[in-house]
């Protein structure tokens, strides 16, 4: 079993390599960068908690938190819940009132054809009474 030597770790972070961009037709060098493992490592993860502050702040201070599921104001989602209620109803009452005002209009104009109810209906005798 190998033992772990953290002189040997932290040598093999800081040996340095170089990255080297090339034209492919000309061979010549276009960038040279100078680079170890520790300084790749310690870039990364210093992008990635920017971009993880970033993101936490244009949650936090705008509008966006809103759409997160439990983080929005409870009064607010009620009053929403209320007024799509309220909506909908309204829609609902302009359609009947379109269709109404539509059947008023087809009268006076004499254009309805007037639908007869068919609908059979049993209606008993009347008894009479004997005496």
């Amino acid at each position: 079993m190998a033992k772990f030597d953290a002189n040997s770790t932290l040598k093999r972070l800081q040996n340095r390599y170089r990255l080297v961009v090339m034209n492919d037709d000309t061979y010549e060098e276009v960038v040279t960068f100078k680079l170890s493992r520790l300084s790749v490592y310690v870039t990364l993860s210093t992008i990635f908690v920017l971009l993880t502050g970033l993101t936490v702040a244009l949650i936090v201070f705008t509008p966006l938190r809103l759409y997160i599921p439990g983080y929005g104001d409870i009064n607010a989602t009620r009053e929403l819940r209320e007024l799509k209620m309220r909506t909908d109803s309204l829609e609902q009452a302009v359609k009947f009132k379109d269709q109404y005002l539509d059947n008023i209009k087809n009268v006076l104009q004499g254009d309805g054809t007037v639908k007869l109810d068919t609908t059979a209906l049993d209606i008993p005798k009347p008894e009479t009474i004997h005496e």
